[in-house]
């Protein structure tokens, strides 16, 4: 599942130990294993190599430069849902023929951004974008694909927020409006609309959305005699962060790839938590222990601006201690709460976890998607620093921020 692991006692990323990166780079910080980011990445080339998809992993996820590089070399494609992101596509030069640009709010320089740049696709969610995106190539003198994101209505087990394929959310069109743009592609005569995008949420352990929302597309496009040329079935495979029953890659597969060949589309699919997920920690130090009548905290040096998710989606984290300890003590209830001057910030509530002290080491596990990418400054705290390891050795691949860094740009009158 991932690499890491304890060795004497001690948890280590690969061959390095957390600890050592603690002690060096300080906490908190988020630390990715190289090597697990690839295994990930495999996992899904494998599952799938009978059809040949495009694998564009999903940046939000996870947009640290050095993930991004490491995925781009070896052979990985790019979802990205903003100018900035396309910024750090280009800065780790990924094929811009791999890369897929969703998002339900494009500006028009970010539009021409991407067209100068040679994107494989654009993922349209409403028809005033696709009119945008039109002129756009048109003053340009150029013709972009264009897949119409189609919200499927379909439901899912994973958190409200999460979902994205239900009739009520913000995102894509519903069937009449995607018939009715395919009817009138004609009036758009700088974009080549050929594929159609599909995405039904996060975190989702069952491949039946996956499966209904292909169906209900492919039975769209036979009863309309609408002719594609590219499937792109989304992200949102989910990933074991306590005691959940993920889907394997290859079972998912086994699931949607009857359904896939039969269509005879080209398939795209938008991985990010399922590669990028059990690829990172966060560890983060016990500043203090408090105890009052009815509970128990610890009180540690990362919180809701480091890692929202428990704060935002009431999300498990397993919590580990860096150093196990030697001697056989039982464990007590604690809530795991951040220096954040919110009660929502909190990383663990009620959590089993054995006796320890100020200045010992905690992992956050599973942090390694949306947990940098999400942080903020909130209340003037500097963002954490990111660790890349690879085998025996590490680099910082982000520098902790600094007071500085909170005030840049601001000004005095």
């Amino acid at each position: 599942m991932h690499r890491f692991n304890y060795k004497r006692n001690q948890l280590y990323c690969e061959d390095v130990s957390v600890a050592e990166i603690a002690r060096r780079v300080g906490t908190p910080v988020f630390i990715y294993s190289r090597n697990t980011l690839l295994d990930h990445y495999g996992k899904i080339e494998r599952a799938l190599r009978d059809i040949s998809p495009l694998i564009c992993f999903s940046v939000k996820s996870n947009s640290n430069l050095a993930v991004l590089k490491t995925l781009v070399k070896a052979g990985s494609g790019l979802d990205i849902v903003s100018g900035g992101e396309l910024h750090r596509a280009k800065l780790v030069k990924a094929d811009p023929r791999k890369i897929v640009y969703a998002g339900v709010g494009k500006k028009r320089n970010e539009i021409i951004e991407a067209i100068h740049y040679g994107i494989f696709f654009f993922n349209v969610e409403s028809t005033e974008e696709l009119e945008l995106i039109n002129r756009c190539a048109r003053d340009l003198k150029k013709t972009v694909n264009i897949a119409v994101r189609i919200n499927p209505d379909v439901g899912v087990l994973t958190h409200a927020y999460t979902v994205t394929g239900k009739g009520d959310t913000k995102f894509g069109v519903d069937f009449d409006t995607a018939k009715s743009i395919f009817r009138s592609g004609w009036k758009y005569r700088n974009v080549k609309i050929c594929g159609v995008h599909i995405h039904v949420g996060s975190q989702i352990l069952s491949a039946n959305p996956f499966r209904k929302a292909i169906k209900k597309v492919l039975r769209f496009l036979s009863e309309n005699t609408i002719y594609i040329e590219y499937l792109n079935i989304g992200g949102g495979l989910g990933i074991v962060y306590s005691m959940e029953k993920a889907q394997t890659a290859a079972r998912f597969a086994g699931k949607v790839l009857p359904l896939i060949k039969r269509s005879g589309l080209k398939i795209i699919l938008e991985p990010g938590r399922f590669i990028s997920g059990n690829s990172g920690i966060m560890a983060t130090k016990v500043l203090f222990r408090k105890k009052t009548g009815r509970k128990r905290f610890l009180v540690v040096d990362s919180g809701m601006n480091d890692l929202i998710r428990p704060s935002l989606y009431e999300a498990y984290h397993a919590i580990r201690p860096v150093a196990k300890s030697r001697r056989r003590s039982g464990r007590t209830k604690h809530d795991v709460v951040g220096p954040i001057c919110e009660s929502g910030d909190f990383l663990a509530k009620d959590r089993a976890l054995p006796s320890l002290k100020q200045g010992d080491l905690l992992a956050v596990m599973g942090a390694g998607a949306y947990g940098y990418t999400m942080s903020s400054n909130y209340n003037s705290r500097p963002r954490a620093a990111e660790v890349m390891v690879d085998g025996d050795k590490f680099f910082v691949a982000k520098t902790r921020e600094t007071n500085k860094d909170l005030v840049r740009g601001e000004s005095i009158r």
